[in-house]
């Protein structure tokens, strides 16, 4: 049977390979997946429940509950001093994925480009060529804390450009955006007339500085389709509630596409998610001291055994260099996994700018991570490639 070629041109996610081995193997230690080790809080995952034995099954309103909307609208006020109307600026998507790519199909004619930060997730690409888009790879440094800047996004514009994705907190570095920084790119949009779609999924997960939403800086919030969700800040990966928020214009368009494809999302993911938005800020903060805590633990490792590993500020990743090794970090990963049972991303998985790093996820217990760090330093050692970074 024939495949579109559009499809057939889409490059497989770099991720799935590791925990395909992985998966054949007793006895590893995961540092591969970005997804909370949390459970959702009890008393969110008993809404849910409440709700399936209430009988609230039927399909919602097509841009969410009103309940959520308003919930969603009084998260931004409270946190950004944001405004979004419940009625016609929030749609409810199934995760921010679908949000991503409604977004891209929304404002995107076929052909025309966006530039795409990296590293950055694996979807982040394909959601643009999906809708019909071109990504533009732009690149980072561990240099500039893989923060993008000005002259990196000017250089990849075209009369074609469109529209600037970026994705901070980021995944996989775990790069937070200074100021300074969010008001290169705010420049750079408002120059050429771009729209900027701001994926902050990881918004709540900062350690020792301030996330900056990005459509509260001076003449984004017109321009910006601001993304997010309960995932990551809530441990509620699997009740897949993502959300977007824009001018009333993009929204329509969104929930246009919205509609046909998806109906609407999960009802007792809503449910639940209206207490998370609620009632759940103690329980995002005890998991973010938690992450805090593994933070300094893995990035003060990988430092010990060599690996140098610049500070994260956000989202719960370290991305450590391998250069010291001389292996790809294909090789690594690979030669990792399969002698000392410890499963991490390679960097190139997330763009060209995350050759000769790893991804490593500490979303796992402190006892697995110090288990994980042992067996990396076993590793490091058999092969000679064991020299401690001094850290300032």
């Amino acid at each position: 049977m024939r495949i579109a070629q559009n499809v057939q041109n889409l490059r497989p996610s770099g991720i799935r390979r590791y925990f395909d081995i992985a998966a054949t193997m007793q006895d590893v230690v995961t540092l591969g997946i970005g997804e909370p080790d949390f459970k959702t809080p009890d008393h969110i995952t008993e809404k849910g429940i409440e709700s399936l034995r209430a009988g609230q099954t039927a399909y919602t309103s097509n841009s969410g509950t009103l309940e959520l909307r308003h919930a969603i609208s009084a998260y931004q006020q409270q946190l950004y001093n944001l405004h979004y109307h419940p009625d016609n600026q929030i749609l409810v998507t199934v995760g921010v994925s679908e949000a991503l790519w409604l977004a891209m199909k929304a404002i995107l004619n076929p052909g025309e480009e966006v530039l795409v930060v990296e590293p950055c997730f694996v979807a982040n690409p394909a959601a643009v060529e999906m809708a019909g888009g071109v990504p533009v790879m732009v690149q980072t440094r561990v240099e500039n804390q893989f923060q993008v800047t000005g002259a990196d996004l000017e250089a990849k514009i075209s009369p074609r450009t469109r529209a600037i994705l970026i994705s901070y907190p980021n995944n996989p570095t775990g790069a937070v955006l200074t100021r300074s920084r969010l008001l290169e790119i705010a420049a750079v949009a408002e120059k050429y007339d771009l729209v900027v779609i701001s994926d902050e999924i990881y918004e709540r997960l900062v350690y020792g500085v301030e996330h900056i939403n990005f459509a509260s800086l001076p003449g984004m919030y017109e321009r910006t389709i601001l993304l997010s969700g309960m995932s990551k800040s809530f441990a509620m990966t699997g009740w897949r509630i993502g959300y977007a928020m824009s001018t009333p214009e993009v929204m329509e368009a969104m929930r246009k596409l919205h509609q046909y494809l998806i109906m609407s999302a999960p009802t007792m993911g809503q449910i639940a998610a209206v207490e998370a938005l609620v009632n759940g800020e103690s329980d995002v903060e005890y998991m973010r001291q938690s992450y805090d805590r593994r933070r300094q633990l893995i990035v003060n490792g990988f430092n010990q055994i060599g690996l140098a590993c610049f500070e994260p500020r956000g989202a719960f990743y370290a991305f450590p260099s391998i250069a010291s090794t001389g292996l790809t970090d294909e090789d690594f990963c690979e030669l990792l996994l399969r002698e000392d049972r410890v499963a991490v991303i390679p960097g190139s998985a997330f763009g060209q700018s995350g050759t000769g790093f790893i991804r490593a996820s500490y979303t796992n217990s402190d006892a697995n991570l110090e288990k994980a760090l042992d067996r990396m330093a076993r590793f490091m050692q058999r092969h000679g490639f064991m020299q401690p970074i001094a850290v300032s």
